[in-house]
């Protein structure tokens, strides 16, 4: 299991995703599951992957390869004249690793099912994020759900809902990802630092304001122990119910 979020803001976008892989609660190992491709002055595209490794490794490696080879190797994902055509060359990836892998008989979505986000920027577009499952279809962030997430979704997205602003500035967005990040992996042994943090100013087509944060960074243990305190604090403030 993995926990990725992608999130648009009016100043650009932030994708974090942890980097833990299990198989089985004795086995774990660390993982990469963000992934940039960058032309200066033309395109930023980032992609970060949940699901099964097999499958998600083999659509990196399909899309780095294409990217890099000649002509007749296209289709290329820095070629795309919009992230729409990005998200849909994405999807039909994802779609072909996991028919080439299916056995006869297996379900594809059982055996090596993945999903995956995909956001950025072309010249020409505005900076966009885009959800992709299993079976190659895909939708857009929009304004009523400005983020996406994939992996472990459900114990970090309350904080998402009750705290996000589209207004709020970089530093703000990435302490609410770190707190939604911090309440998953006190609550899932699936999900695991660290963390693979990436901000994206639009119009900027600079993917290099990237982070790894570990256990020891002394920003997320403020953030995670003062979360802790401050729920603890507002929790003796709230009324008692009498019965």
């Amino acid at each position: 299991m993995t926990y990725c979020i992608g999130m648009r803001l009016n100043c650009g976008l932030v994708f974090m995703s942890d980097t833990r892989t299990s198989a089985g609660v004795d086995n774990f190992a660390v993982s990469k599951k963000m992934f940039t491709w960058n032309i200066p002055d033309h395109l930023s595209i980032t992609i970060m992957t949940a699901g099964n490794l097999a499958t998600t490794q083999s659509v990196i490696s399909l899309l780095e390869e294409r990217s890099r080879s000649s002509e007749d190797r296209d289709p290329s994902i820095l070629k795309q004249e919009s992230m729409f055509q990005v998200a849909r060359l994405v999807g039909a990836t994802l779609k072909e690793v996991i028919i080439d892998s299916s056995p006869t008989g297996q379900t594809s979505e059982d055996q090596f099912g993945a999903s995956i986000i995909v956001g950025g920027q072309i010249k020409g577009g505005k900076p966009t994020i885009f959800l992709i499952y299993a079976a190659g279809n895909f939708i857009e962030i929009t304004d009523d759900t400005p983020f996406f997430q994939i992996g472990e979704t459900k114990y970090g997205k309350p904080i998402l809902v009750r705290a996000y602003d589209p207004k709020m500035s970089f530093q703000d967005a990435v302490k609410l990802l770190l707190v939604s990040f911090d309440s998953t992996i006190k609550s899932n042994l699936s999900v695991g630092l660290p963390f693979d943090l990436q901000v994206y100013a639009a119009e900027s087509f600079d993917s290099s304001r990237e982070k790894r944060i570990d256990k020891d960074d002394p920003v997320y243990q403020a953030i995670s122990n003062g979360w802790g305190d401050a729920l603890r604090d507002a929790f003796q403030l709230l009324p008692s119910y009498k019965v």
